[in-house]
């Protein structure tokens, strides 16, 4: 029995090179933004979000923060972008129904909530699908 898992385990080590490189190169979080953008365009940058139409973010890794509204993308560049971890907890007081330039994100590790740092966040850019695109 001893022999079989041992055959096993090695077989799986043997087989573990295949599927990671089966997956490709890892895309960096600057092309993964990218890959998500495709097929938009930038509008002008606008200083709030309305936190009531915002149903999803997502974080990329010391890039940005994303705010989906509808079918309109708003990244945010923040300041000590440093400091994103697409592990970690978003926590964002607010002061009104709006999300706004200058307003600070704390990050918290998602297992202990222990606090990360912060960013404060800049301008939002939005990112509208192209008429007749995909």
């Amino acid at each position: 029995m001893k022999k079989i898992v041992l055959a096993l385990a090695a077989m799986g080590i043997l087989a573990a090179p295949a599927a990671v490189s089966a997956k490709g190169p890892k895309l960096t979080p600057e092309q993964k933004l990218e890959k998500l953008l495709e097929g938009r365009v930038a509008g002008k940058p606008v200083s709030c979000i309305n936190l009531s139409t915002a149903r999803d973010s997502q974080i990329f890794d010391k890039t940005a923060i994303v705010y989906e509204s509808g079918s309109t993308i708003y990244v945010n560049r923040p300041q000590n972008a440093s400091s994103l971890d697409d592990d970690d907890v978003m926590v964002t007081e607010t002061h009104g129904s709006q999300l706004c330039r200058l307003d600070v994100v704390r990050m918290h590790e998602r297992t202990g909530m222990w606090y990360n740092g912060f960013v404060s966040l800049n301008d939002f850019v939005p990112y509208r699908k192209v008429p007749g695109g995909s």
